[in-house]
Order: C-alpha cells, then structure tokens, then sequence
C-alpha cells in the first residue's frame, strides 16, 4: 500500500530500485514525493489540473495528472548561451503528464508540485524540448 493509495508503486517498472513507498519511509529513489507530502493530495492534484487548464496554452487540456519519477520528465533545455539546464531533481517524485498534439510530431509536457508549475514541448522521447511556461505557484 502506498501513503497516497494511488497505484503509482505497482505500477512502477523501477518498484525493485526503492522499495516502494512504505519500505522507503515515503521517500522513493531517496527523493521526496509530492503525495506523502500532502495530506490533501487529492484536493492538490484537482487544483492543479485546474490550474494548468485556465492557462490558455494551445492543445492544453489536462484530465488527469499522474505521479512521475523525475528521473523520466527532467529534460535538459537548451539556453541561448549554448549550455542546458535541468529544472527538477531526479529522486523526487511530481505530478505530470503527456499531452499528444494532434497533427503533430511533438508533444505537450506538464510537470508540476506545490511550488512551480512546468509546460514544454517536445518531440520523440524528450527530443529537442522547449519550455512554453515556468510559473511559480
């Protein structure tokens, strides 16, 4: 069972890695997550998809946010001086979500926890990302 009692540590191929959320004190990967964090996950994540929803970003349409390891959704963006940055730290766990663009090859990316909420784009597997909106919360 794991605090949020979301199915995010059976459904997890890197289950064997931490332990899973009750063998690891809440703390996957040795990182922290959102879920055990807040008592009110729920009620977060639903103000969260609300949130991103009222953006009036084009092809953003969130029903659902799942709970990502950000060693998965830690893109390395591209700066105009010709160096990448990183936004999230590997061993935490956020809520997220992938968002197909239709008639395109590129997709919507959203990460998000109690301080920042994170839109990209991007192509096949993380490919050539950029960020469309870094907001603080």
């Amino acid at each position: 069972m794991t605090y949020c009692e979301s199915d995010c540590c059976k459904e997890c191929n890197r289950l064997s890695e931490c332990g899973g959320c009750e063998k690891s004190g809440g703390h996957p990967f040795g990182g922290s997550c959102i879920a055990e964090r807040n008592k009110d996950f729920f009620k977060l994540k639903k103000q969260l998809i609300d949130e991103l929803n009222s953006l009036d970003i084009k092809g953003l349409a969130v029903d659902e946010l799942y709970l990502l390891n950000g060693a998965f959704v830690n893109l390395e963006y591209p700066l105009s001086n010709g160096t990448a940055v990183q936004f999230l730290n590997d061993n935490d766990v956020y809520l997220g979500c992938q968002i197909e663009q239709t008639g395109s090859e590129r997709c919507l990316g959203v990460v998000a926890n109690e301080e920042f909420i994170l839109v990209c784009e991007y192509g096949c597997n993380g490919a050539d990302p950029e960020i469309i909106l870094y907001k603080k919360r």
